[in-house]
């Protein structure tokens, strides 16, 4: 063999083991950060803890995602904004938390008859793909997911009539503290990490709250009495999303993993929050608590005296460049939404601490 010729093929062979041995590199592992403010023991942060280790199972090990639970990479507030700015490339938290930051989401807390958590899980869900509120364009949405219906804890003087609301100090956020006040409350901002100690030392005599918290929050040790005004039905809406870069930058394979993931952790979610309400329940009674029933007429009342809070809704939304009729058109569909939903909970027997 001549020296050119054996030059030329010890190039060859150089080039094809060179490039066999790239190819029989893994691929490089994509690592991210999860947010969140659950404590790391509450049932939507083990869910979260579930994701994330589902999405390494399906991608084989190509995405991994660390956890941060109890608000130790960035607090309930900053966590919207710790995604978009890339602080964490993953988070979930509550909009309520950010005042005014979801005007068209917010429409969601409203009095507008949330019957359960996997009800309402389902509504957010079908709203946000629907009308893609333009608040959520700096991040991409996993999932959204909702508690069930605020019930009203207190601590000494039980709620069985509107009139009983009166001058009652209520921990709530959001458009929640509108109702709050509406209904002749008086709302007090505080973090829900703070209620225990809040009831206990009589800052606060009760919250506006789901079910679950008795549990998940312990508050059902301290709380006497939960008013359980479901049909009046508002709530508390969550997300989680994705920095957008991180995102955009996936490969396509992987996004369709995410996508997957999302839409099953999204019914997960839904049916979790029923099941915690329940637990809830049977914690509060457990510790001695009592829950009150309103009859019909009674919620009736209620509903009747938050009518001027919703009609104000348009108004406070026109300053921000929508339409009448575009509220008008969120709000008959949360209705629509809310009524199929509600018969195929039925439909599928799944059980809820309400009706």
């Amino acid at each position: 063999m001549s020296r050119k010729m054996f030059l030329s093929v010890s190039l060859v062979m150089f080039v094809f083991g060179f490039f066999s041995l790239v190819s029989a590199q893994p691929d490089k592992v994509i690592k991210l950060k999860y947010s969140t403010y659950f404590a790391v023991t509450h049932s939507n942060a083990l869910l979260a803890a579930e994701f994330c280790k589902e999405i390494q199972k399906r991608t084989n090990g190509r995405v991994e995602i660390s956890f941060y639970a109890g608000g130790t990479l960035t607090t309930a507030t900053k966590i919207f904004q710790g995604v978009a700015s890339g602080i964490s490339d993953i988070g979930m938290s509550n909009i309520s938390y950010n005042r005014g930051r979801f005007p068209v989401l917010e429409i969601l807390d409203l009095p507008l008859g949330f019957p359960s958590g996997w009800v309402n899980t389902h509504v957010v869900n079908d709203f946000s793909e629907k009308f893609k509120p333009k608040e959520l364009d700096k991040v991409h949405v996993l999932y959204l997911h909702a508690c069930g219906p605020n019930v009203l804890y207190t601590v000494k003087k039980p709620v069985r009539s509107l009139e009983d609301l009166k001058g009652v100090k209520v921990g709530c956020r959001g458009r929640v503290a509108d109702i709050a006040k509406t209904l002749g409350a008086t709302p007090v901002g505080t973090d829900i990490a703070d209620y225990y100690e809040g009831m206990t030392r009589g800052v606060i005599d009760g919250a506006f709250n789901p079910m679950n918290t008795l549990k998940d929050w312990k508050l059902g040790e301290i709380v006497k009495y939960a008013t359980t005004p479901w049909k009046v039905g508002s709530m508390y809406t969550f997300y989680v999303v994705m920095n957008k870069d991180k995102w955009n930058n996936l490969p396509q394979d992987i996004k369709q993993i995410f996508n997957e993931v999302s839409a099953e952790w999204a019914e997960k979610t839904g049916l979790s929050w029923n099941q915690i309400e329940i637990n809830g329940a049977n914690f509060l009674k457990q510790h001695g608590g009592q829950i009150i029933s309103l009859s019909d007429q009674e919620m009736m009342k209620w509903q009747k005296a938050l009518e001027p809070l919703l009609a104000s809704v348009s108004k406070d939304l026109a300053s921000q460049g929508y339409k009448k009729s575009d509220v008008d058109a969120y709000m008959a569909f949360i209705k629509e939404r809310i009524d199929y939903w509600r018969a195929k909970e039925k439909e599928k027997g799944i059980k809820n601490p309400y009706y």
